[in-house]
């Protein structure tokens, strides 16, 4: 926690349950990091990175009930949710299938108008963006320096070898690229540039911690 500017709690459809998440809330706030609420499709077992046949409405549905939750023992806490960051197959899938990508606009705009709501950085974005400007939400742009990206800047599937980056030296590696603007490689080669907002390492990865404090090395010495 130390290490890192935003944490995504999971709200307790894929992870988490009310202890876990007062805890974990607990310790953000002592360590001065962004809260952010990070629903998910209703998959425990599967920790949320299976695609569910959900509508739209039930999507809403479901945000808004798992922000609540989380923005609840935040307030407990003396704190709040900063932004919103849909989890897993959830997050795939609103990034391929537009009438999912609404529904989970609406239900951030629904609860909050003001809360950011955090999604994939692609080669194009301005599908994403005119939408969030329609529906009246600030969107931040998300990128993974520990994932693999295809051409069209979509995350390669971790069903593939070498979707997930574990060495803590690519991770940061492709971090600094990030962060500075600069080209990645596809999985087919070609170069790949990314706005970047935000820069995600996955918590459930091996190497996440030591990946996050080599990352805050090289940003800190980056010119300010």
């Amino acid at each position: 926690m130390p290490f890192i500017d935003c944490a995504n709690i999971a709200c307790g459809f894929h992870a988490s349950d009310p202890q876990i998440m007062r805890r974990t809330v607990a310790l953000a706030r002592q360590h001065d990091v962004r809260i952010g609420a990070h629903p998910a499709y209703p998959d425990l077992v599967g920790f949320g990175r299976r695609s569910m046949a959900c509508s739209p409405a039930e999507v809403e549905n479901m945000l808004l009930y798992q922000i609540g939750a989380l923005d609840g023992i935040c307030r407990a806490e003396g704190t709040q949710v900063r932004y919103v960051k849909p989890h897993g197959a959830l997050y795939n899938d609103m990034m391929r299938q537009p009438q999912l990508l609404r529904a989970v606009m609406t239900a951030v705009k629904a609860y909050s108008a003001s809360l950011p709501l955090m999604l994939m950085s692609t080669r194009d974005n301005s599908e994403s963006q005119a939408m969030a400007a329609e529906i009246g939400i600030t969107l931040w742009f998300e990128v993974f320096a520990d994932r693999a990206y295809d051409a069209a800047g979509m995350l390669v599937s971790r069903n593939l070898p070498g979707a997930v980056h574990h060495d803590a030296e690519t991770v940061a590696d492709q971090a600094l690229r990030l962060a500075k603007g600069e080209a990645l490689t596809a999985s087919d080669g070609s170069a790949l540039i990314l706005q970047a907002d935000t820069l995600c390492v996955h918590g459930d990865n091996a190497g996440s911690i030591a990946a996050v404090q080599r990352i805050r090395q090289a940003l800190q010495a980056l010119p300010a």
